[in-house]
C-alpha cells in the first residue's frame, strides 16, 4: 500500500524536514506541499491524497480551517497535525482518532502516525470492496500494486463516514465549529476562503453550487453537497428556502405571502435577488423569524 500525502506547513524548513524524515520510510509518497491553508485545499482537492500532515498554525487561516472545507469532500483524506497544543487538546485528537505529532518532528513519532494510517486506510479499501467491488477506486487501488488489507482495528477503521464524523467532532469539542468555518470558492485560478457573513446565499445549479455575495458569484470549491453545506451553515443563520437555496437570513431585506402558500425573500444583495420559500418550508422559516 502506498500512502499518497501533503504536506502543509507555512515554515520551509518545516516542510524541509518532513520531506526528508518521509523519504526515509517505504510507502509514502509525497505528492504535494502547501504553505497555507488556501493553497493546501488546492493541493487536497486536486490531488485526493490519502493524508494530510497539517500544521495549525499559519498565516491566513489555520488548520481547523482546513478540516473544516474537508468536511464538504465524499471521501476526506485522513489527518495527522503537527501540534504545539496543550495536554487538554491532545486528549481531543485521541478521542476522534485523528493522530498528532508534536514539534520538533521524532522520525519514530512518525512511523507510529504513519502505522495509525495503514490501518485505517486498509479498513477502509477492505470495506469498500466488499460493498463496492467494481468500482473505479478498487480498480485505482489495484493499479497501486496494493496489497490485500489486514484486518481492520475496530476502533480507528469505520470507514468515510467515521472520518467525516471524527473531523465534526474535533471541531465541536476544540470550540473550532463555528468561528472557523469558511466556504472555499474558485477566483481567477486561486481558492478564496469566504466568511459566512459575507455570503448572501448559495444557489444550486446545474449540478453545481455558487455562493452569491453583494455584487458577485462564485463556484464553490470542490465536491460541494448541499446538504452538508446546510449543516455547516445552520450556526451562522442559513436557512434552507426551497431544493436550491440556502439563504443567510441576516441578509434578508424583506419578506412577504406569495401564491400557492409559497413566500418570497427580496435579498440585501446590489440587485434585489428574490428567492422562493416553498411551502414545505414555510413553517420552519416564520419559526426561523419567531412568527
Amino acid at each position: 500500500m502506498v500512502i499518497r500525502c501533503i504536506i502543509v506547513d507555512d515554515e520551509p524548513p518545516a516542510r524541509d524536514e518532513w520531506e526528508y524524515i518521509l523519504s526515509r520510510m517505504e510507502g509514502v509518497e509525497v505528492v504535494a506541499t502547501a504553505p497555507s491553508a488556501s493553497l493546501a485545499l488546492e493541493a487536497i482537492y486536486r490531488h485526493e491524497p490519502d493524508l494530510v500532515f497539517l500544521d495549525i498554525e499559519m498565516p491566513g487561516g489555520n488548520g481547523f480551517t482546513v478540516v473544516e472545507q474537508l468536511m464538504d469532500m465524499e471521501d476526506p483524506p485522513l489527518v495527522i497535525f503537527a501540534t504545539a497544543f496543550d495536554q487538554y487538546a491532545i486528549r481531543a485528537f485521541e478521542e476522534n482518532a485523528i493522530d498528532y505529532i508534536l514539534k520538533p518532528l521524532e522520525e519514530a513519532r512518525v512511523r507510529k502516525g504513519l502505522d495509525k494510517v495503514r490501518q485505517r486506510l486498509s479498513g477502509t479499501r477492505k470495506e469498500g470492496a466488499r460493498q463496492q467491488p467494481d468500482t473505479a477506486r478498487q480498480h485505482s487501488d489495484a493499479a497501486k500494486g496494493d496489497s490485500p488489507a489486514s484486518p481492520p482495528d475496530p476502533e480507528t477503521t469505520e470507514g468515510t463516514a467515521s472520518s467525516q464524523g471524527s473531523l465534526e467532532h474535533l471541531l465541536t469539542l476544540m470550540g473550532q465549529r463555528a468561528s472557523f468555518t469558511r466556504i472555499s470558492v474558485e477566483s481567477m485560478g486561486r481558492v478564496l476562503l469566504l466568511q459566512p457573513q459575507d455570503v448572501f446565499f448559495c444557489r444550486a445549479d446545474d449540478k453545481k453550487v455558487w455562493a452569491h455575495t453583494r455584487t458577485d458569484r462564485f463556484l464553490c470549491h470542490g465536491q460541494v453537497n448541499m446538504g452538508r453545506l446546510e449543516e455547516r451553515l445552520e450556526p451562522h443563520a442559513f436557512f434552507r428556502a426551497n431544493r436550491s437555496d440556502l439563504v443567510n437570513m441576516e441578509r434578508v431585506r424583506e419578506f412577504a405571502p406569495w401564491f400557492n402558500g409559497k413566500y418570497t425573500m427580496i435579498m440585501n444583495d446590489a440587485v434585489g435577488t428574490e428567492i422562493v420559500v416553498s411551502r414545505s418550508r414555510v413553517k420552519a422559516f416564520k419559526e426561523r423569524l419567531g412568527l
